[in-house]
């Protein structure tokens, strides 16, 4: 369906109250070059009030927010290692659509949404501004609104940006005082004895001439995920996630469709980034918002993958997730000085596939004041890096939504076929 999307106020939101105005310097993660780039999402909500008063509403709660998160109303450095607080504040977009959210679906069908519109686009040039975070709030007609939302990945990770959202939520909900205390404590690693990632040159990577297509699967949470996890439990005495259990899936029944059997052989490979908080000794004080993983990696020949079982798969992933305390380790050491292969930068190309699980970072809680979002929508990264994303299925429905853009259009019906005959609908 067709509908206009009119901006009626653009502008800086600022801390609300005096902040300290310093330099801050960012983690030895935070400063990836991997992480200069913007991660950009839709949360779709109930109202929260009268019709018209979402934008003040949201605003307000930004603008009080913003004063124990200081630092994202600041900028980051040109080479990427400091954020200077400047107090300039986060670029806020009010809108309003002339349709009903429901008349749209509650945009459950992903493939229609119109992310130019919904999205907030950035200051103009004379503003001289390059913020951090980037907000849109649509309006829509009675039944509720759209936060559009660009964040800077150098800032944050997916739980640091949903812990920064749970603070906005409680704002506007009148909590005093926050449930959580944002602390920096970037310090927490100590500098590489290799040259930064910053002065090594990048990757060499040629772009492919294929475009990968979207493509959504909504898995139940039913029998079969227990099944499947009983299976696992009988033949190799562990539990297993149901994450891992979607991953193993996911990535066997995609190699079955692109690399068939009788194919000429090649090396497949699955990257997934692990939360490494529970590995920085000492803790991580609670409140701690910068980034904190590193990505697991797993390799197979797509002949070995292809004949595998989903338990075969999954002891797979559990092998190389059960390596990353010590992988983890030798990165942070830089293994004496020697130069490795940057974990941070794998191959790229139609054999690597990578999966974000986000269900556990936090977005699905935020409340601003009529209950959690009825779904988290993000958006594309690249039209040639194979992305799948493990989400929640939209409210009131309970299970997962795998959102994908993995495959060319070729090889997206097998790869469909394949993977519901594992999870049927």
């Amino acid at each position: 369906m067709e509908f206009r999307v009119t901006k009626s106020n653009e502008s800086l939101v600022a801390p609300c109250e005096p902040t300290p105005s310093e330099t801050l310097d960012l983690s030895r993660i935070d400063r990836l070059p991997v992480l200069r780039c913007n991660a950009r999402t839709l949360h779709v909500f109930e109202p929260i009030g009268p019709h018209g008063a979402v934008g003040s509403t949201i605003r307000d709660a930004l603008a009080k927010a913003l004063v124990p998160y200081y630092p994202l109303a600041g900028r980051l450095s040109s080479d990427g290692s400091t954020i200077e607080c400047t107090s300039d504040g986060v670029w806020f977009v009010e809108a309003s659509a002339d349709c009903s959210l429901r008349s749209v679906g509650y945009f459950e069908d992903v493939t229609m949404i119109p992310f130019d519109r919904l999205l907030p686009s950035p200051p103009p040039e004379n503003q001289g501004v390059d913020p951090l975070v980037l907000m849109q709030i649509t309006e829509f007609e009675g039944d509720g609104f759209v936060m559009g939302l660009t964040f800077c990945h150098t800032i944050c990770d997916g739980l640091g940006a949903a812990q920064f959202l749970n603070a906005i939520g409680e704002f506007a909900r009148k909590v005093n005082p926050l449930t959580v205390t944002p602390v920096w404590h970037r310090d927490f690693l100590p500098p590489p004895q290799l040259p930064t990632p910053a002065t090594l040159p990048p990757p060499n990577f040629t772009l492919p001439d294929y475009h990968l297509v979207q493509a959504n699967i909504d898995i139940p949470l039913d029998d079969r995920i227990t099944r499947l996890k009983d299976e696992f439990m009988k033949e190799s005495l562990k539990h297993c996630s149901t994450f891992e259990i979607v991953a193993a899936a996911l990535w066997r029944n995609r190699t079955q469709a692109v690399h068939g059997l009788g194919s000429e052989s090649r090396t497949m490979k699955l990257v997934f980034f692990a939360n490494c908080r529970p590995l920085v000794a000492p803790p991580l004080p609670k409140g701690f918002y910068g980034n904190c993983f590193f990505p697991v990696t797993i390799s197979a020949s797509s002949e070995t993958l292809a004949r595998a079982s989903i338990v075969e798969v999954i002891r797979m992933i559990q092998e190389a997730k059960a390596r990353l305390p010590e992988e983890f380790s030798d990165w942070v050491k830089e293994d004496g000085g020697r130069k490795k292969e940057d974990p941070f930068a794998p191959p790229l190309g139609y054999d690597t596939l990578f999966l974000s699980e986000w269900g556990r970072l936090g977005f699905n809680q935020v409340d601003y004041g009529n209950g959690p979002p009825l779904h988290v929508v993000p958006m594309q990264g690249s039209p040639v890096i194979p992305v799948a994303i493990v989400g929640s299925l939209p409210l009131p429905k309970k299970g997962i939504r795998l959102m994908t853009w993995c495959v060319q259009d070729h090889h997206l019906q097998p790869f469909l076929n394949s993977v519901t005959s594992i999870f049927p609908h």
